[in-house]
């Protein structure tokens, strides 16, 4: 397991340089110091070693286990913002996620995982009263993932995730009266600082 993890982590560190195809197996085998024998056993090909970075991105963030409603929902996405910066499993993954000519193409597994997080704070926020009734929870899930899928593209080409956290205070200061209830809605905090809780 140490050398499965070792080559997600080196291959993650060479995708996230130079993207899926200015990798290549001898670069990501020379960052890991390992031989094509032990990639060999644990992964098939390139292809298959990205989707695992792709799969995994989020395995080493600290993030709440249990749902707790539309609060935690902003702070989780605050916090992917603020792990863009520096967090270079998670950065592969989403580079990988997003581009097109690699193993993503046909590939919406990552953004579906996503989808279900942040359905399950969508879930329970109904539960609380916290969303609006003409909300529909796994639509406005969808809609979050590729909106933050977007912002963060932007991000990253313009300023390289530094301005990401505002970018992700702005969208939800659109996103928010649109789905939060009327009483629920002063008492949601949105601020960059809010991301930083569990980096």
């Amino acid at each position: 397991m140490r050398t499965r993890a070792a080559l997600v982590c080196a291959a993650a560190e060479v995708f996230d340089q130079v993207g899926y195809h200015g990798a290549g197996i001898n670069r990501i085998l020379a960052t890991a110091g390992l031989t094509s024998g032990a990639m060999y056993f644990h992964f098939k090909s390139k292809e298959d070693l990205a989707r695992a970075v792709m799969l995994e991105q989020a395995s080493d963030l600290r993030l709440p286990a249990e749902p707790q409603g539309l609060q935690q929902l902003v702070d989780v996405t605050l916090t992917l913002a603020v792990e863009l910066q520096s967090n270079t499993l998670l950065r592969a993954g989403v580079r990988l996620a997003v581009d097109q000519g690699g193993p993503a193409l046909n590939d919406d597994s990552a953004y579906d995982w996503w989808a279900q997080r942040f359905r399950g704070e969508l879930d329970v926020a109904r539960e609380r009263g916290e969303l609006r009734e003409d909300v529909d929870g796994s639509e406005f899930a969808e809609v979050l993932v590729a909106a933050f899928t977007g912002t963060q593209l932007k991000s990253q080409i313009s300023a390289g995730w530094s301005d990401l956290p505002e970018r992700i205070v702005s969208l939800w200061r659109y996103l928010l009266p649109g789905v939060a209830s009327a009483e629920a809605l002063p008492r949601i905090r949105v601020a960059p600082e809010r991301g930083r809780q569990w980096v």
